[in-house]
């Protein structure tokens, strides 16, 4: 059988196709979570540092632990923030973090819960590292909602028998899933949300290239036939209305965050 775990060991594709989503929905999440500053992070899941950048030209932190499991994605990261930076980077497993209890003030999963085998297990981890009155708080794609940036060539896939690859822990990323996770796991003051998105892509090849080499579709592309690949370009392209120029994209995304008591 074909391994079909989604693996992100390339830094630079990721950015083209995830990194700049990150960027865009970051900022967003970070207003409405309102973590002052002068503050101890830790970013699980960091990836290639996209959201982790931002934390730190945005909530001026006092340190940051950027934990991922991909030695690739971390080198990635480690080149785009000058030296000097308050930032730990460090391999690691969301669902056992090298930190002691305690040690921090604010955790965040930026698009990395699904991902997570069991995402009670990566939120205990996260609750168990804060203070008390730390914050908690994660976004993630509404995947099951047709929310992913690349939904429309995961719709056009489905429709050509060919369905598109999940994370293992879709189901916990719908705003319902995520609050009664954050609930049992003790956590109080659970809010949660929705971020509208939108990126622009100089056409639509574009966005296609920024899919294309990616680690979760590119397997599944060049599996295709040659002929089935066209199509499905062409299908996608439809859905889209893209036409010669600028394409704009919109996704979707849902946050929530509570309070350690």
């Amino acid at each position: 059988m074909t391994d079909q775990t989604i693996r992100f060991d390339d830094g630079a594709s990721y950015e083209i196709m995830m990194g700049r989503w990150s960027l865009i929905v970051g900022d967003r999440f970070i207003d409405w979570i309102a973590v002052p500053g002068g503050q101890r992070w830790v970013d699980i899941g960091c990836g290639n540092g996209a959201f982790t950048e931002r934390l730190v030209e945005r909530c001026a932190p006092v340190q940051v632990h950027a934990f991922d499991p991909s030695e690739g994605q971390l080198a990635y990261a480690r080149s785009r923030l000058p030296a000097g930076t308050p930032v730990v980077w460090a391999q690691g497993d969301a669902m056992k973090l090298p930190l002691e209890d305690g040690c921090c003030d604010a955790a965040t999963m930026a698009l990395v819960l699904f991902f997570v085998p069991d995402p009670r297990v990566g939120l205990a981890e996260m609750v168990r590292v804060l203070r008390p009155g730390g914050v908690a708080a994660a976004y993630h794609w509404d995947i099951l909602n047709g929310g992913f940036p690349l939904a429309a060539i995961g719709a056009e896939m489905m429709k050509l028998g060919v369905p598109p690859r999940m994370p293992p822990s879709a189901s916990a990323s719908t705003l319902e899933a995520s609050e009664v996770l954050w609930k049992e796991a003790g956590l109080q003051d659970v809010r949660t949300t929705q971020f509208t998105v939108e990126r622009q892509f100089a056409s639509f090849d574009d966005y296609w290239h920024s899919a294309a080499n990616s680690s979760s579709m590119k397997p599944m592309f060049e599996a295709l036939p040659a002929g089935q690949l066209e199509d499905l370009k062409a299908n996608v392209r439809q859905r889209l209305e893209a036409g010669d120029g600028p394409l704009t994209v919109s996704a979707r995304a849902n946050a929530i965050c509570g309070i350690k008591p």
